[in-house]
């Protein structure tokens, strides 16, 4: 018997590795994005962060999940500080 695919529990997979989605964003910067928009793209907007708070007044079982999730991409945000600050370093001493 098949089982259905739990929509949270994909998500919740999903923050277990941040270094993946870090060093995404740091092939792209390789790439030549600009950092400044990367950091954009990974940041959660405050009009997002303002909605979320919102629905966890509807639905509070909801909160653990969205806080997990920033949670997360700050984590995100901060390797991808460190991998572009080790860059310009080592581009620094060549």
């Amino acid at each position: 018997m098949a089982t259905q695919a739990n929509p949270i529990e994909d998500v919740l997979q999903d923050l277990e590795f941040p270094q993946r989605e870090a060093a995404f964003f740091y092939g792209l910067f390789l790439r030549g994005h600009p950092a400044d928009k990367l950091r954009r793209d990974i940041e959660i907007p405050a009009a997002v962060l303002a909605k979320w708070d919102r629905e966890t007044w509807r639905e509070p079982q909801l909160r653990p999940l969205l806080e997990r999730i920033v949670r997360y991409r700050q984590h995100v945000l901060a390797i991808f500080e460190k991998l572009i600050t080790h860059d310009a370093s080592t581009q620094k001493i060549q």
